[in-house]
């Protein structure tokens, strides 16, 4: 099996409309069907990331004139859309512990009505897609703009002339992003006409030119921006002849909305894996990108032109910063783009970021929307070594055996003002809390959980000289939430809980997790005024944890379900 190499080639995009994946057996082949066999040669190139697309099946009235000869319906492969779920799955587990894979979908445009319903349809099919594009390749008439140059030219004879056709194709784009900017991440390849009939000169003069076209065509990038949709900067166009997609011109118009692009070179064979990405960087930086976007469970994360090892682990920083904050909004709010502060190291973002606003020498992203913000660093926080007063316990790592210790505080009427618990991942856990209550009641809950806990308790007992324990070690680390100090290792699967600040709240949280037998590895819990602040790492089961979270009352405002793709 190949073996990832170290060093990342001089000029690599984490692509969003990359290779097109196969439709097996499809009369019509679309794409590449041996998907290991590239997954391989892009590991054995040293590639950190592959992402695959998939085009969504069409209604009939939609084809290719080859596919008219030959009577193929629920075109490009319907079977193979139904499996390429599974197969990206199959993928992962695979090759995940050696390349990232990424995989999203190609919504086809096939108009407001049927088609739209048809296209919702086929979002469900794809399950989990990483991103999804809205792509326009088939004229109302039914004819497509990228078929043959005899279809270019029975379209243009039907409206009337190369601009009434280029008007008429960006009126469907203008449908399309009014109708699907909430299912859509980025808008594909958008003057995909010019393969046949070349741009109409008042669209290469979008600062100067009155011509309808070009009035039109500004508008259409309004609405991008105002969407916070992502435009494809599509290589395809190379190989075709017709130059990348969309012209300099347009792209430069976009940077001046902050309209933020994707990158890839749509390809559909083994041979064009990986190529013109150094062109394909030097062309966004030429209408003046500094940083493009790559998608994650929907979830746009910022990457850099010009790869450094500096930056791009700095990156890495921010997107995962940026994924936190967004797993806590309804998918819809996903999209609205957060406002961000940089300090110490990370305060050289701010001259990429409008309106970002400087930490000062605090090592940490704050990221920010609305009344939610979370802070993040690759730095290890440092901690107080004062002696404080609280309640210690060294127990067995298991499901259950923490929710005692707050069972039996509630009982006797005594609220957990902050905590920490870690995993020392040789089977025993160390908690510390501190506590609001009568003294003597607490020494009565310590006493019970002794009495009862049987032997998952090593040692417990409460104290006015006890250390905090030390801050178990990790790759990321959440500082705050919502401003609130709750300093805790990132892992792959976290809860967030927002809650009434009173005794026994959080052993409903605590309680629920115990019954799906999710442990926990890492607790912080703080407070300001009547809110309580959790932040939890755990282990178990995924679906569980989501589904157990809705049902905990109104005592919790919020409880975000924090599932990462990957920490890298």
């Amino acid at each position: 099996m190949p073996q990832n190499k170290t060093l990342n080639p001089d000029y690599f995009i984490w692509e969003t409309h990359g290779i097109h994946a196969g439709t097996g057996s499809d009369h019509v082949k679309h794409g590449v069907d041996e998907l290991e066999k590239i997954t391989e040669l892009a590991i054995e190139r040293g590639y950190p990331n592959i992402s695959f697309i998939i085009h969504t099946p069409r209604l009939t009235r939609y084809r290719y004139a080859a596919e008219r000869r030959l009577g193929v319906k629920f075109i490009r492969g319907n079977h193979a859309y139904f499996n390429y779920p599974k197969q990206m799955a199959s993928l992962k587990s695979k090759y995940g512990n050696q390349i990232s894979i990424r995989y999203g979908i190609e919504l086809e445009w096939l108009g407001p009505d049927l088609g739209m319903q048809w296209n919702r349809s086929k979002i469900f099919q794809a399950q989990n897609a990483d991103f999804v594009i809205g792509s326009l390749h088939f004229s109302r008439e039914g004819i497509p703009y990228d078929g043959s140059l005899e279809e270019a030219e029975q379209l243009m004879k039907i409206r009337g002339g190369a601009e009434n056709y280029w008007a008429g194709y960006i009126e469907e784009l203008i449908e399309m992003v009014d109708s699907s900017w909430e299912i859509i991440q980025v808008v594909g390849h958008l003057d995909l006409p010019k393969l046949f009939v070349p741009i109409p000169q008042p669209l290469l003069d979008l600062d100067n030119s009155d011509h309808f076209l070009a009035r039109r065509m500004r508008f259409l990038l309004e609405m991008i921006s105002e969407f916070n949709l992502t435009l494809d900067v599509n290589l395809a166009g190379i190989n075709k002849g017709c130059g990348i997609y969309p012209d300099i011109s347009i792209l430069m118009r976009a940077k001046q909305l902050d309209i933020p692009i994707s990158l890839g070179t749509d390809t559909h064979t083994i041979q064009n894996l990986g190529n013109h990405h150094e062109r394909g960087i030097k062309y966004a930086h030429e209408a003046g990108y500094q940083h493009y976007l790559s998608y994650s469970k929907c979830i746009p994360e910022k990457r850099p032109l010009r790869n450094n090892g500096f930056k791009e682990e700095k990156y890495k920083v921010l997107n995962l910063g940026i994924e936190l904050l967004n797993l806590r909004f309804e998918d819809r709010k996903q999209r609205r783009i957060p406002k961000f502060s940089f300090g110490g190291s990370y305060r050289t973002f701010l001259e990429h970021h409008k309106n970002s606003t400087t930490l000062g020498d605090f090592e940490a992203i704050r990221i920010r929307k609305g009344n939610k913000s979370v802070t993040i660093s690759d730095t290890l926080p440092s901690s107080s070594r004062n002696k404080v007063k609280g309640l210690f316990s060294h127990h067995k790592d298991e499901p259950g055996v923490l929710s005692m210790i707050f069972n039996a505080l509630a009982s006797e009427e005594i609220n957990v003002e902050t905590a920490y618990l870690n995993s020392n991942r040789d089977g025993t856990a160390t908690a510390f809390l501190t506590l609001t209550g009568d003294i003597h009641a607490i020494k009565e809950a310590v006493e019970f959980v002794k009495g009862t806990g049987g032997d998952s308790f090593i040692e417990i007992r409460v104290g006015d000289n006890l250390d905090i324990p030390e801050l178990r070690k990790g790759k990321k680390y959440v500082l705050e939430v919502d401003g609130v100090n709750l300093p805790i290792a990132v892992s792959q699967h976290m809860i967030l809980s927002v809650h009434n600040n009173s005794s026994g709240v959080l052993l409903i949280l605590l309680s629920a997790l115990a019954s799906q037998n999710i442990n926990i590895l890492d607790l912080r819990l703080g407070h300001r005024g009547q809110k309580g602040y959790a932040i939890l790492g755990i282990e178990g089961n995924a679906s569980l944890a989501h589904n157990i979270l809705t049902q905990l009352g109104m005592q919790f405002f919020e409880t975000s379900h924090l599932l990462l793709n990957e920490i890298e």
